[in-house]
């Protein structure tokens, strides 16, 4: 049985949103975010501590984009994912690692300030240039969602998974303003899929 720890708005919700779409049968595993160090089940997977973690038998994982791939290539194909040989495989690639590396990440940095820091350090130059980074590479989603319907091309994939988690980051921290049409259509659409529905339930989002 594969058992993903953590939920909602971790990026635990990249995975479980994955495996609703992929069809697979799972267990999700919550974990108390200010307690997870006292989770020894937890931490027996993931002794970093960060989220998510998944356990597929002997194999324990962590980072949801490694973990992402790693469903895809042993219980796929489920349409997740172009092959190698298809002209949209570079751009499945892209930003499928963009929506973690070149977005979600930055936004680490915007969420520990704004919530963790002292009161004179909540607005520090680090996390505006933080919050600069991340739109400056959101720019080259925009400029794709001008050209197709996904960014990998004309079918969802999980690198729209990717991305889909680094803008609705940004939305919770107050950035969903400066999206361009482009983006908050795309992420309405996304939103809508019923995949993504049952994952939010399952992963215990709070219902608008």
């Amino acid at each position: 049985m594969i058992t993903v720890f953590g939920g909602w708005p971790t990026r635990s919700i990249r995975v479980i949103w994955l495996l609703e779409e992929m069809g697979l049968s799972y267990e999700q595993r919550a974990v108390d975010l200010f307690r997870r160090r006292d989770d020894a089940e937890f931490m027996s997977v993931n002794p970093a501590g960060f989220l998510p973690a998944l356990r597929d038998g002997e194999i324990a994982m962590v980072e949801s984009i490694a973990i992402m791939e790693y469903l895809i290539a042993r219980y796929g194909p489920a349409g997740m994912a172009p092959s190698a040989s298809d002209a949209d495989y570079p751009h499945y690639q892209q930003f499928l690692i963009l929506g973690e590396a070149g977005l979600a990440a930055y936004l680490n940095i915007v969420v520990a300030s704004r919530f963790f820091a002292p009161d004179p350090d909540k607005d520090n130059w680090g996390a505006r240039q933080a919050v600069l980074m991340f739109q400056n590479r959101l720019a080259l989603v925009s400029r794709r969602l001008d050209l197709v319907p996904y960014v990998a091309g004309k079918a969802f994939t999980a690198a729209d998974i990717s991305v889909c988690y680094a803008l609705e980051l940004g939305s919770r921290i107050g950035l969903a303003d400066q999206y361009s049409p482009a983006l908050k259509s795309y992420l309405e659409r996304l939103r809508a899929r019923d995949a993504y529905q049952r994952a939010m339930k399952k992963s215990g989002a709070p219902v608008n």
